[in-house]
């Protein structure tokens, strides 16, 4: 199995991926405490450093980038400091930006974390959640109608207004229309808003969030994977679940019970963008479900392992397997 994971990471360079959805910048600003506000009783964080990384649909794209592969992000940005920002940062992971659309009437969404001693004090959120205009929805759908061939499509829905039940209709209808794989990554809890995609990556708290269900047992979680797969009509459901690994449920009945590949947790920060990032593109280089979601799962190890969002690169994931081989 190990060679047979080696083999789909060599073929994940060259495809060619969309990622739609909703983009962000993770800001990060590092210092220390040594006293308590007089003013307050906070922290004062004397900050000694900051910096920036991708965030949301834009970290998806980045871990794609990192796997060899192609990629083009498809979502909205303000026209503001924040935006060239985002702009800059695609930039130097080498993605395309063509389908960034600029929307003045909104900002771009930023997420600010302080850090104390390697620990978060307190994250605050620049945003407009809002539905998107119609007509900046037209113009995202018409960019990716316009782009050339894709292997493959990844929604990343955040719930920060990119992706409307017009527009997932739009981007699902135009995957099938390709005969490519499309993947979501679900935040909203009507899952039949996602009816027509391959597959999805919720986890395990959206499963229960979307079925009005707790998790407790095996029997509970596979009737969650099951539901999931009759209200989306998907061909199959990657449930993660932490420290618990995945559970991936196909349409045909079978199912595969993945146990973590972490050896360290540090932060699961965009772990699960590392999930459908890797999923997606190996599905599009010709993997099965099962064979995307165990290469996944090795990739989930990997991020854990990093404080704030990371990319996996195929380097990364080679030395993986091959001390899993080991």
């Amino acid at each position: 199995m190990i060679a047979k994971l080696k083999g789909i990471v060599d073929d994940l360079s060259g495809r060619r991926l969309a990622v739609v959805g909703d983009s962000m910048v993770d800001r990060f600003l590092w210092g220390r405490v040594d006293r308590i506000s007089p003013e307050a009783p906070v922290p004062v964080v004397r900050i000694e450093r900051e910096n920036a990384k991708l965030g949301g649909a834009a970290n998806v794209a980045a871990n794609i980038r990192a796997l060899g592969a192609d990629v083009v992000l498809f979502g909205i940005c303000g026209d503001d400091e924040a935006a060239g920002n985002l702009r800059g940062l695609l930039g130097d992971h080498g993605i395309d930006d063509g389908g960034l659309v600029a929307t003045p009437d909104r900002p771009t969404t930023i997420k600010t974390r302080v850090l104390a001693h390697n620990q978060q004090v307190v994250r605050t959120d620049r945003e407009d959640d809002r539905p998107v205009d119609a007509r900046v929805l037209e113009e995202l759908a018409d960019r990716l109608a316009r782009n050339g061939d894709f292997d493959g499509f990844v929604l990343s829905d955040y719930g920060k207004g990119v992706l409307t039940d017009s527009a997932l209709s739009a981007f699902i209808g135009e995957a099938l229309r390709r005969d490519v794989p499309v993947v979501v990554d679900p935040k909203r809890g009507d899952y039949s808003q996602y009816r027509g995609v391959t597959s999805l990556t919720p986890n395990q708290k959206e499963a229960e969030q979307a079925c009005a269900t707790v998790i407790r047992s095996d029997t509970a979680l596979q009737a969650a994977g099951r539901t999931l797969l009759e209200r989306t009509d998907a061909a199959a459901v990657l449930i993660t679940r932490g420290e618990h690994g995945m559970a991936l449920y196909e349409s045909g009945g079978a199912e595969h019970h993945l146990a973590t590949e972490a050896t360290t947790v540090y932060d699961v920060t965009g772990a699960g963008d590392t999930v459908i990032a890797v999923y997606t593109t190996a599905l599009a280089a010709g993997a099965d479900f099962a064979t995307a979601a165990r290469l996944a799962n090795h990739a989930a190890g990997l991020a854990v392992r990093e404080l704030g969002t990371a990319a996996v690169t195929a380097d990364q994931l080679r030395a993986a397997l091959g001390e899993a081989q080991g």
